[in-house]
């Protein structure tokens, strides 16, 4: 009996352990809406000092969870720049850096030209698709060349396992890390090219490069203007690894939501863009009504906005770019006359798709470099 009882004891501390070890992940649709909704009505700050105290525990969890309480050293290598492309109004370059040693990350960055600075500076991280080449789309070139020619310098960067990217895989265990962390270095890279103004700084991505926008702008107070599109809810909580496959939501007893995680933004101006075919559908009456109470204790519930697009689906179209274009021209002083037509409608035309091969980084010319890990277990072993 004695033996029983302590074979028994011994079982129930290793269960014990191996449940507190697991993560407390909250994934895909964690909440249901009506959870949501309540979670969002028990959690309505009373004062800025509430909402301020909250606001520090819930970006402790990020960092925590997220295991980004101290960052690996910024790597000292150069950046490798190529290929400069004069276009209508801007010019475009191939661009890798290192976020981590043996991590490159790669993009592409669009200049003004022909303008005088001191230039605004926007990210522009994409969102999953089914295609691999989510930097190469449509999407992406537009908003990232009409941006530039509205007078920004732009980086768009890609998501671990599209595009330029080393790995192949994208769903790797802490790929929320991994693109934490190449944020805030495309966002060092970006703050480092000449003639920037660090108080025009801003950020806007679709789907799970929402999530990026709204998580950067939470850990970095360098954004100064956020665009979030068609991803804060109050009861999903992103369906990727990347997005919540690390217990940056929730620890015991402590829980946030992606609402409170982007309303880390107030009061800088932040611009949700929703519609009613994902699950931004209810964003006009739940998720903006409570960032903007957060926004009010500031006394600046005028710099929280919401373009709620009811017939429309997930993707960032022309009608979710145009409510993108104008907020940040306004916030960020950029010429929005560059891409107007004379009846007052976006013109994007002057901004032509470029083929892959002209936008890659890496190919013949420029192979990659023999430093970068490639495989998925290499990757790892760099974030441990």
């Amino acid at each position: 009996m004695k033996r029983f009882l302590c074979l028994l004891v011994a079982s129930l501390t290793c269960h014990l352990a191996s449940a507190q070890s697991t993560p407390e992940l909250c994934q895909g649709a964690y909440f249901t809406e009506q959870q949501g909704q309540s979670f969002l009505a028990e959690h309505v700050p009373t004062s800025k000092k509430d909402w301020e105290t909250r606001a520090q525990q819930i970006k402790q969890r990020i960092l925590e969870g997220g295991e980004l309480t101290q960052l690996p050293p910024r790597p000292k290598s150069k950046p490798i720049i190529h290929s400069k492309r004069e276009m209508d109004g801007y010019t475009i370059e191939n661009v890798a850096f290192e976020s981590i040693e043996g991590y490159y990350v790669t993009g592409n960055l669009y200049k003004p030209l022909n303008q005088k600075g001191p230039f605004a500076a926007i990210l522009c991280p994409h969102g999953h698709t089914r295609e691999p080449n989510a930097r190469f789309l449509e999407p992406m070139q537009f908003r990232c060349g009409n941006l530039a020619r509205m007078g920004a310098v732009v980086f768009a960067y890609d998501m671990v396992g599209y595009s330029d990217s080393q790995l192949k895989e994208h769903k790797i265990p802490k790929a929320f890390k991994l693109q934490t962390i190449n944020s805030i270095r495309a966002l060092d890279f970006l703050l480092s090219q000449p003639n920037i103004d660090k108080n025009r700084v801003g950020v806007t991505g679709e789907s799970g490069g929402g999530t990026q926008t709204f998580m950067l702008t939470a850990l970095d107070p360098r954004i100064k203007v956020s665009v979030p599109v068609v991803m804060v809810s109050a009861y999903f909580f992103g369906g990727c690894v990347c997005e919540s496959g690390m217990p940056v939501h929730k620890k015991g007893n402590f829980q946030t939501n992606n609402v409170e995680i982007a309303a880390l933004a107030a009061p800088r101006p932040m611009l949700l863009v929703s519609d009613g075919g994902d699950w931004t559908k209810n964003n006009p009456k739940d998720e903006f009504p409570h960032i903007q109470k957060i926004y009010a204790l500031y006394g600046k519930a005028n710099n929280l906005e919401n373009h709620h697009l009811p017939d429309e689906k997930h993707d960032y179209g022309p009608s979710k770019r145009a409510a993108m274009y104008r907020f940040l021209a306004k916030h960020l002083a950029l010429d929005i006359s560059k891409i107007l037509k004379a009846d007052g409608s976006i013109d994007e035309s002057h901004t032509p798709l470029l083929d892959r091969r002209e936008l890659e980084v890496f190919n013949d010319a420029h192979p990659r470099p023999a430093k970068a890990a490639t495989e998925v277990e290499a990757v790892n072993a760099l974030l441990k």
